[in-house]
């Protein structure tokens, strides 16, 4: 099988829709020879920073000398990014015979009603991981927990990143709903941290806790870290463990002409990233009293180097061009929180693109205040709401003055042109625009990606 082939057979099942359960991943993982059992496994869920969550986590386990796999979705600019090891995502090469061979083991794997574009990617994860003798690996959720694709691992120990109410057509209506879909992946056995959440949220995830006897941390009450973006970030765990970053080794300065790419010595940005870094800190302080070989130094150095595109990133400079995945009304809150201390005195112009599914009035209501010009458009996907719509929402809320057009490379051109030399340009409202934005800057043409639900 060439990776072409893979693109064709697998991005075709994306439109046959999503199936909610873990029968058939069980059924094929058995034929496989269960490879989701071949190393410990830090499961990750929650509706925002879990991506984050597990960058922090992974980078800090390989700098323990670990063998990582990292499994993550979606993916922003390749589809191998989806599945790395030590590090490096696998190979086109290595894609294809992953696929070849679960095609092999799995005779009914590629029929019409058989495993799903995501059901399909997993298995190729957990494949790879056992076959390249991973010793630890970090696993993002796709969506939801209880009958996500990924939830069929032991694991070692569980995180919740923040819950907020997201695909209520698969998750429940209520916040309450959410949150035990997300409780799905707590285990018994496999100590759980959670990030700060809503009441109706740490109410279930404390009760399911309960019921399966496991410890749940959480912070402000079994751990803490420092909150204020004008001091070094720092953890401090039960035990009188500490993590702390105060001796200014990694901080990444600000010029003149340049944004600060960290808080208090992180190496990703914004105000929300404390708080994914301390999940995280929590999550590998869990994992090391089960017996992973992971101290305060590799967690530091984990902190300090972890790489997660399109995450408040700054892509390009004058204008400064930052690129964020934001696409929930959770998310567009923090990136709001964080805008003003990255970009000082810059005036902003937004470039907003999303998916029809999503909320694009809750999302809007965050960014508007903050900007004084607002560029929409559509990226290449079906599931694209189309500019004129969001425009139509702009200014129902109060912005009359909006530009439409017809693609992300023109509504960059002609954000980039508003802003000036001295201005910003914040792109956000989907990781579908962050990648086109990414092709338009380097001058190519935008790699396809799947109509996933994610």
């Amino acid at each position: 099988m060439t990776f072409q082939e893979l693109k064709e057979l697998l991005f075709r099942r994306s439109n046959f829709g999503m199936k909610l359960g873990l029968e058939r991943m069980r059924q094929a993982l058995s034929l496989l020879g269960d490879p989701q059992l071949a190393c410990p496994v830090l499961h990750v869920a929650g509706s925002n920073g879990k991506g984050s969550t597990c960058a922090f986590a992974e980078a800090a386990l390989r700098a323990a000398g670990l063998r990582t796999g990292l499994y993550t979705s979606p993916h922003l600019l390749h589809f191998c990014e989806r599945i790395r090891v030590a590090g490096e995502p696998v190979s086109e090469d290595r894609a294809a015979a992953l696929l070849a061979e679960i095609a092999r083991r799995v005779p009914w794997a590629l029929r019409d009603d058989g495993l799903t574009f995501f059901e399909l990617t997993t298995l190729m994860g957990f494949l790879a991981f056992a076959q390249d003798r991973v010793q630890m690996a970090v696993v993002e959720v796709g969506l939801g927990g209880r009958l996500d694709a990924t939830n069929v691992v032991e694991p070692l120990a569980c995180a919740i990143a923040p819950v907020a109410l997201e695909h209520t057509r698969w998750l429940g209506p209520t916040l309450a709903h959410v949150a035990a879909e997300k409780a799905g992946i707590l285990k018994k056995g496999a100590p759980a941290v959670s990030a700060g959440q809503p009441r109706a949220v740490a109410d279930v995830l404390a009760g399911r806790a309960e019921e399966l006897g496991i410890p749940l941390w959480r912070p402000g009450r079994d751990y803490l870290y420092e909150s204020s973006d004008v001091r070094p970030f720092c953890y401090a765990g039960p035990e009188e463990a500490r993590v702390s970053l105060a001796d200014g080794e990694g901080v990444i300065g600000e010029s003149e002409d340049a944004v600060s790419t960290g808080s208090g010595g992180l190496s990703l940005a914004g105000h929300h990233q404390r708080a994914n870094a301390a999940l995280a800190c929590a999550l590998l302080q869990a994992a090391a009293g089960r017996g992973v070989p992971v101290q305060p130094e590799h967690i530091r150095k984990g902190l300090r180097s972890a790489r997660w595109p399109a995450r408040l990133e700054a892509v390009a400079r004058a204008p400064l061009v930052l690129l964020d995945g934001a696409h929930n009304p959770h998310a567009a809150r923090a990136v709001g929180h964080a805008l003003p201390a990255l970009v000082g005195r810059r005036p902003v112009q937004l470039l907003f693109a999303a998916m029809n599914d999503k909320d694009h009035a809750a999302m809007l209501r965050e960014l508007l205040p903050l900007v004084p010009g607002v560029h929409f458009c559509a990226v290449d996907s079906p599931r694209a709401a189309a500019p004129e719509e969001l425009a139509a929402v702009a200014r129902r809320l109060g912005r009359d003055r909006c530009a439409v057009y017809p693609s992300v490379r023109e509504a960059l051109q002609a954000a980039r042109d508003a802003a000036g030399s001295d201005g910003c340009v914040l792109c956000c409202g989907s990781l579908y625009l962050a990648a086109e934005v990414y092709a338009a800057l380097r001058g190519r043409p935008a790699a396809r990606m799947p109509s996933e639900r994610m």
